[in-house]
């Protein structure tokens, strides 16, 4: 009877022990993750000498904004690249998340002959590496003067993030029940009002995870923007970067590079925690339908 009546305290102990080994091991994870984050942001501050220094220190002696005011006047100044990344990356948001939006609607809801074919192609061009296709791309943008153009840089990085915004807006539309298409069609809803005003808002988590994960790869991306862009005031932050850094006789800035690290991070930690729920939230979207 005694065994009996300890076995519940034991479970309750056992359950407290599994708790904090959890919050224990996602307490290391996350001291691994940031820390390189930490690191980087401390180099920014650091003077030149400090930052080139070798070993390097982890505390700078004192903070200085040296770095940054390196980056404003290189060039055309930071702020223009930035701007250009701004340009190329709302270029990639809206027509990902338009032609994604429709495309997903498509598929999922409406019955045409090859349909399953149609998105089987798709599904396969996510097998194909970007990089074999860089040269057509690129001939292709010559012939239509869209060559060394934002615009034209944009429209590369709609094409590389179709295939798997199509199949996230599938399967976000197919997570909807047909009774709430139908209702909304009793009500007088003709197709376009449908798709806009009754499932656009139902599947807003899938819409803002396309847009984060377009945002992010178009912010971000380094190759094609170095092919595709020869005119220097276009260049893009990650372009600029690689200039950036180069410092006498082929050493390493790391304090300019560093700070623009630090710079270009932080757009993308601000969306993610302003909008991390929906991206959750859309990446689960159709996994259960």
């Amino acid at each position: 009877m005694t065994s009996l009546k300890l076995r519940p305290a034991t479970w309750k102990t056992r359950g407290r022990a599994g708790t904090v080994v959890f919050y224990l091991v996602c307490t290391v994870l996350a001291i691994l993750f940031l820390f390189p984050l930490v690191w980087s942001t401390f180099t920014a501050f650091k003077p030149a000498e400090e930052a080139n220094a070798s070993p390097a220190n982890f505390w700078p002696s004192r903070l200085s904004l040296a770095n940054f005011s390196y980056l404003a006047v290189y060039g055309a100044g930071i702020g223009r690249y930035i701007a250009n990344s701004v340009a190329v990356a709302v270029i990639t948001v809206a027509g990902t998340t338009v032609l994604s939006v429709l495309g997903g609607y498509g598929f999922a809801r409406f019955s045409f002959p090859g349909k399953n074919a149609a998105f089987l192609v798709v599904l396969t061009t996510l097998m194909v590496p970007f990089q074999s296709i860089l040269t057509p791309l690129y001939l292709l943008l010559r012939v239509i003067h869209l060559q060394d153009t934002l615009l034209g840089l944009g429209l590369v990085y709609v094409t590389f993030q179709m295939p798997f915004a199509v199949y996230m807006m599938k399967n976000a539309f197919e997570s909807v029940p047909r009774e709430l298409e139908e209702a909304a069609l009793l009500d007088g809803c003709s197709s376009w009002s449908l798709l806009t005003r009754v499932m656009m808002p139902v599947v807003l988590p899938g819409i803002i995870t396309v847009g984060l994960f377009a945002f992010f790869a178009s912010w971000n991306e380094f190759l094609a923007a170095l092919i595709f862009m020869s005119d220097p005031e276009k260049f893009t932050l990650p372009v600029m970067l690689l200039n950036a850094q180069s410092g006498t006789f082929g050493a390493v800035n790391w304090g300019a590079l560093q700070a623009g690290l630090a710079i270009s991070m932080l757009p993308c930690a601000a969306l993610f925690l302003l909008l991390q729920r929906y991206y959750v939230n859309g990446l689960i979207a159709g996994a259960v339908k």
